[in-house]
């Protein structure tokens, strides 16, 4: 017998949404926007948006206050975020007990790029913007990056444009979707919806917003404090498949390598299942206790009038701002940040097996994530918290960046991290090719992955850090 008819209600993968993100990865000059009308823009956002932030005692907060019990300090409507502190038990590590503060934010929020085909290029919709804690005003931000606060418009501010889009998109538009982490040494299980969705209608202009191409977003990637975390975690998030390396590269380039490690038929290290293997392992090997407390009861920290801080001035301090601005929801306010102390480090070391590049990734164990462990750069940290430790505790391959060879860097950039909730955060951003002779195989907590491998594990939620999302975002742009 024949077979029964189909109904036509099948559906079958877009083989050509590879093809359509590769010619936007290497349209650069040709985009709707040109390089140079684009950094002329980028300059005049950040020339009209009037931006003043100063530090403030803890008493001028407006509608922030500790609590009298816990000493916890939080917004008087319960939303946004609030300080406590943290207590933590762990197996891994040159300290395995300590309290801190932490900031606690259990809102999940929405970061989303729209794309959209122009002259038969895709284009992403980003959005020039401020934040309390940058370094330098105006950054490159995803079409929408909001808390669930700030979209329900719980400070009783101004709509947040383009928000429908992400609400109330089409399952067919999507083309990635997926809960991802953010620091987990500063946040207690803090997650965003990471959103990639296509429209194909116009949309409405708006003076802060610009069509730009993936090749231009690649190369202002390698300039300082201009595409923000929010923006870089969104783009590593896109789907893979698009690392192609340039016409006319040749077969030892670092484009065909590249192309190598985003191409599964070329092979790996490591299967996909030991992998997921190792990973499931390292989960269940590491013992972590981490408890909410009052932040009142956190020890070797101390609050003063302007700030909280390490009896040791390590780490970091909680601060407070005071807030004017002409271009957000709200035009004042004043809030809570986290100050890094000192500029941090986050490097990933790269090498070539068989002319496919793999990136050397470290399980790292961090107390405020929600599954244990999650995927680093080889190298994370502020090289300074390592001082009084001495040299055994020093994270491996630490001096193998300090000490890097020139030729050997691939990409060299300081990165601001978000800045609506951390004051001037910023990590030198690294990637370094070593060796083919350089191995991990003595340490149990790194694995040389490709780029596909990482890829497919960004299709999934706590599999990947946002310091190494990052590295991931500043890698698809090297090819």
């Amino acid at each position: 017998m024949p077979p029964p008819a189909g109904t036509g209600l099948l559906r079958k993968p877009d083989t050509t949404l590879p093809h359509r993100l590769a010619r936007s990865a290497r349209t650069v000059q040709d985009a709707a926007v040109p390089m140079r009308q684009l950094r002329a823009w980028i300059a005049e956002r950040g020339a009209a948006q009037l931006h003043h932030v100063e530090r403030i005692p803890f008493a001028d907060l407006h509608k922030w206050r500790f609590d009298d019990a816990t000493a916890d300090l939080a917004h008087d409507s319960g939303r946004f975020f609030r300080i406590q502190g943290l207590r933590v038990r762990s197996d891994h590590g040159p300290v395995t007990g300590w309290t801190q503060p932490i900031i606690n934010q259990p809102e999940i929020g929405i970061l989303g790029i729209l794309v959209r085909e122009i002259d038969g290029v895709l284009h992403c919709l980003m959005q020039a913007k401020t934040e309390p804690g940058n370094v330098n005003g105006v950054q490159l931000s995803p079409t929408v990056q909001a808390t669930r606060s700030n979209y329900q418009r719980v400070h009783h501010g101004n709509a947040v444009p383009y928000l429908e889009h992400f609400r109330h998109a089409p399952e067919r538009n999507v083309l990635a979707d997926v809960l991802q982490s953010e620091q987990g040494s500063w946040f207690y299980r803090k997650r965003n919806r990471n959103m990639v969705v296509e429209v194909r209608e116009p949309l409405p202009e708006h003076e802060d917003f610009r069509w730009v191409t993936l090749g231009q977003l690649h190369a202002l990637l390698a300039e300082e404090n201009l595409v923000n975390m929010d923006a870089r975690t969104v783009l590593s998030c896109f789907p893979g498949g698009f690392e192609g390396a340039a016409e006319g590269s040749a077969s030892d380039s670092l484009g065909a390598a590249l192309a190598g490690s985003g191409d599964p038929a070329a092979g790996s290290l490591h299967t996909t299942s030991e992998v997921r293997s190792w990973i499931t392992a390292q989960h269940a090997e590491h013992q972590v206790r981490a408890d909410l407390i009052p932040l009142g009861a956190v020890r070797g920290w101390r609050r003063t009038p302007d700030e909280i801080r390490h009896d040791e001035h390590n780490f970091f301090s909680i601060v407070a701002v005071d807030v004017r601005s002409n271009s957000r929801e709200v035009t004042g306010w004043t809030q809570p940040l986290l100050r890094p102390h000192g500029i941090g480090m986050v490097a990933l070391l790269v090498k070539r097996v068989d002319g496919v590049l793999h990136a050397l990734v470290n399980a790292r164990v961090e107390p405020g994530y929600l599954d244990v462990v999650e995927l680093a750069p080889t190298v994370q940290c502020t090289p300074e918290n390592y001082d009084r430790l001495g040299v055994d505790y020093r994270p491996p391959f630490l001096d193998a960046v300090l000490h890097r060879r020139a030729e050997r860097v691939l990409f060299d950039t300081e990165l601001s991290e978000e800045g609506g909730r951390f004051h001037q955060a910023r990590n030198r951003y690294q990637i370094i090719e070593v060796e083919p002779g350089c191995t991990a195989d003595d340490l149990p907590d790194f694995r040389w992955l490709t780029l596909h491998q990482l890829t497919e594990l960004l299709k999934h939620s706590h599999y990947v850090n946002v310091q190494a999302r990052s590295l991931i975002a500043c890698l698809r742009g090297l090819s």
